[in-house]
């Protein structure tokens, strides 16, 4: 009788917890990862809206280099203005790619060392930063630094600044995360050191570097440094759920581009026209990786390259909320546009 009670204790307590954890799971992400694929990729990013996605632009570049669009909702939601393929887009930490390919550059042309410290190109930093003796700029591209990232200092994002003066003074004088080269840690501190060191070698802005070097012999003409430098017009809005204001006309520090410039880019960067030579792409694939995401207020990208297909595929979309699911659902967006493309391709 007792045993029998236990038992009838044990299948309530459990209903329970069956219960409670259903009524934690994430059922937008649930919803959309288990709905059947649609016929075609123009299908499934109309489903932008369901997602929670004021717009979104996707580009699929194939082999000859030639470019398809899909895109869904608004370039600028108050205005009912349509996307835009055309549109620049804030690419956030995709800029990391340009400026990795950057340094590389520079290291290929004996203008810097990848293995020299960060205490012989920055000796103020000395004792300003931990171990800047120790930290190698192969660390910096790498992650491995330690150096804590100012992005997450201080709710950043709430009160972002103004300049890299002001973002670097944030973590100054922070002990470091790790010791050099112990672990990886993604740091935006890493790349803002990058940028300085560049302008610093060349005696320019690391931009203006990056359009000599890399996006004239690319012929990319719809990739830019800052959103000052663009009609603001010509610039895809971003929008953070809960805030009412338009974040276009925020000023990162960080670059825009075309999805076609994008998906041009990381074409170049895979099938190796985007180096001088083998030994250049060699010093490149030893440092760094040859696709990205980025992320900020209004703005979220996906560039990636499928080898099994042979085709990059970017994906923007202009709605962001750091504390829900929102980049889980950009994510599943973009997998189920890759498999629909896969699906597409073996049909061929």
């Amino acid at each position: 009788m007792a045993k029998t009670k236990s038992k009838q204790i044990l299948r309530i307590l459990l209903g329970i917890g069956t219960i409670i954890s259903l009524y934690f799971v994430p059922w937008p992400i649930v919803k959309a990862w288990i709905e059947p694929l649609p016929d075609t990729v123009q299908q499934q990013v109309d489903k932008a809206e369901a997602y929670g996605f004021d717009g979104i632009i996707v580009c699929v570049n194939k082999n000859n280099n030639s470019s398809e669009f899909y895109t869904s909702g608004y370039k600028n939601t108050e205005n009912k203005i349509p996307a835009d393929p055309n549109s620049l887009f804030k690419i956030a930490s995709v800029s990391k790619l340009y400026t990795a390919l950057a340094v590389v550059k520079l290291a290929y042309g004996g203008q810097v060392s990848l293995d020299h410290s960060l205490a012989d190109y920055f000796p103020e930093l000395v004792g300003r930063i931990e171990h800047a003796d120790q930290i190698t700029l192969r660390m910096l591209v790498q992650h491995r630094s330690g150096i804590p990232d100012f992005t997450r200092i201080n709710t950043y994002w709430a009160h972002p600044k103004q300049s890299d003066k002001e973002r670097l003074e944030l973590v100054l004088d922070l002990p470091a995360h790790f010791k050099p080269n112990a672990e990886y840690e993604y740091s935006n501190t890493n790349y803002l050191l990058l940028s300085e060191l560049i302008e610093r070698v060349t005696g320019d802005t690391k931009f203006q570097f990056i359009k000599e070097n890399i996006l004239e012999p690319l012929h990319l003409k719809n990739t830019y440094g800052s959103i000052n430098d663009v009609p603001l017009e010509d610039v895809m809005s971003g929008y953070y759920i809960g805030y009412k204001n338009d974040l276009k006309t925020d000023d990162n520090g960080l670059m825009l581009a075309t999805a076609e410039d994008l998906a041009k880019f990381i074409r170049a960067l895979n099938d190796g026209s985007a180096f001088k030579d083998t030994k250049e792409q060699e010093i490149y694939s030893s440092v760094y990786e040859y696709e990205h995401t980025g992320l900020i207020p209004g703005y979220q990208t996906i560039a990636k390259y499928h080898k099994d297909m042979d085709a990059v595929v970017i994906q923007f979309t202009n709605t962001v909320n750091f504390e829900g699911y929102n980049w889980s659902l950009s994510e599943i967006m973009y997998n189920r546009i890759v498999k629909l493309l896969q699906k597409k391709n073996e049909l061929q």
